[in-house]
């Protein structure tokens, strides 16, 4: 850092730095916006006037690589070529037309082979898993009447309606999993073609209100778990009925978190409540959605895995670039899809974000779900289950997706390809290995005919 040469940085005009350059750039580092034509041609406009250096401002404030076009096979760029975050550009351009120099000093700094964030992402993922399949029995209060677990109106104590029977829990069938596998597909090219700002306005609202009813029932279960008598007192609501005191008081809290996210979601600490809403969020989820067998887990999860691919690698041939990677970054609208978790790099210089989408984590945690339920059932101890095993393939998949980006240098991984495998597959082979595969891919039917034949 302490050698590299330090030149005065001059705006390009035209800023955009496609056309021959009026203003005099010799000996400095020009600086210029994003768009208009490729980077090639303002690397090689501003090298023509004389620089020595360009910065291109982006758009937004996440970074991407500055590629060449298939049809650069002969370019001529000797100087240095960088891109900088928006908020940066704008500083340094408000800096110029105020009439100061700025003094700019070009150096690459090293990288680390691999930054913490990768790791607590890691962890967080592989956490949102175990906490979404033990949550009923970590956390579940014996003591709180469900019947007023949440904001809406539930029959009365003497109506003879048992809770646990009625609990809304939404059993995936195979039908169903494909439909939902094509329904994503046909959503996420709607994305790429008429992706706005409004469009990633209305997905900010739907996650925020998500987010909302995941916060909502995982603080309720939490707070009512540590103090028992809040799960006793409720209170008489217009509309809504009997309803618990504590959700009463906990639910505006839920949606003054979520309004801040929204406000601040550009800020450097957004994260944060983008993430915790995303974990109470896919917690909720995981104890609504069930899968019933490993039949229709098969049919949902090997959709899932050629969907990932698909619009990973695949579709950058039909499309000229892969659909699901700028679906996830908001190309051209400055926002970014809030469905999924992030996590800055620490101690990366070049800055930027370690992201995993819900869809990641929901996928196999339905399968890591279903397996402890299984577990249970068929009272099996830890090491002849199927849970831990599935909780350790999970996090070895997610281990060889962070490898595999890493070995191809940050290109976007569909992380399912290695998650699906590690799970899945290993369920099936445990499952013939043991005898269990017939018991696994028929537990519900059998289930419901045992219940059926009961007097």
């Amino acid at each position: 850092m302490h050698e590299a040469q330090k030149s005065f940085a001059v705006l390009a005009n035209p800023f955009d730095c496609c056309s021959n350059l009026t203003s005099k750039l010799t000996n400095s580092i020009a600086l210029a916006t994003r768009g208009e034509c490729a980077f090639t041609a303002k690397a090689k406009t501003a090298q023509a006037g004389g620089a020595v250096g360009l910065l291109v401002i982006n758009d937004n404030e996440e970074l991407y690589k500055m590629v060449c076009s298939e049809n650069d096979t002969s370019i001529n760029v000797t100087m240095p070529v960088v891109m900088i975050p928006q908020s940066a550009g704008k500083k340094l351009k408000g800096f110029l037309d105020h009439g100061a120099s700025v003094e700019v000093q070009l150096y690459s700094p090293n990288r680390p082979v691999v930054d913490l964030s990768a790791c607590f992402l890691w962890i967080m993922a592989v956490g949102t898993i175990v906490c979404a399949s033990l949550w009923s029995e970590l956390v579940a209060c014996e003591q709180v009447d469900e019947r007023y677990n949440q904001l809406t109106r539930k029959d009365g104590p003497n109506t003879g309606t048992n809770y646990s029977e009625d609990k809304e829990i939404f059993e995936i069938s195979a039908k169903g999993a494909i439909i939902f596998i094509i329904t994503a597909s046909v959503f996420l090219l709607l994305l790429f073609y008429f992706m706005s700002s409004w469009f990633v306005w209305v997905l900010i609202v739907l996650f925020c209100i998500g987010g909302i009813e995941g916060m909502h029932v995982c603080l309720v279960t939490l707070l009512a778990r540590i103090f028992k008598d809040c799960g006793q007192k409720t209170v008489q609501l217009p509309f809504l009925g009997e309803v618990l005191t504590l959700s009463v008081g906990i639910v505006p809290f839920c949606m003054v978190f979520a309004i801040l996210w929204a406000v601040y979601r550009h800020a450097s600490f957004a994260w944060i409540g983008q993430d915790i809403l995303g974990i109470c969020l896919m917690i909720t989820v995981l104890q609504m959605a069930r899968l019933p067998n490993i039949r229709v887990a098969s049919a949902l999860l090997s959709a899932a895995f050629v969907y990932d691919i698909f619009w990973v690698f695949i579709s950058p041939l039909i499309f000229h670039e892969s659909v699901m990677i700028a679906v996830a970054r908001g190309d051209n609208t400055g926002e970014s899809i809030p469905m999924l978790l992030r996590i800055p790099r620490f101690f990366d210089p070049w800055g930027g974000y370690d992201m995993i989408g819900f869809g990641d984590i929901i996928f196999p945690g339905l399968l890591v779900a279903f397996s402890y339920r299984f577990d249970r059932a068929s009272e099996k101890g830890i090491i002849n289950g199927y849970f831990l095993w599935l909780i350790v393939g999970y996090a070895v998949g997610l281990f060889l997706t962070y490898l595999a980006l890493f070995l191809m240098d940050g290109h976007g991984q569909p992380a399912l390809l290695y998650l699906v495998p590690c799970t899945l597959g290993l369920i099936v082979i445990l499952g013939w290995v043991r005898g269990d595969l017939h018991d696994l891919w028929n537990y519900r039917k059998g289930r419901m005919e045992n219940l059926v034949d009961e007097p």
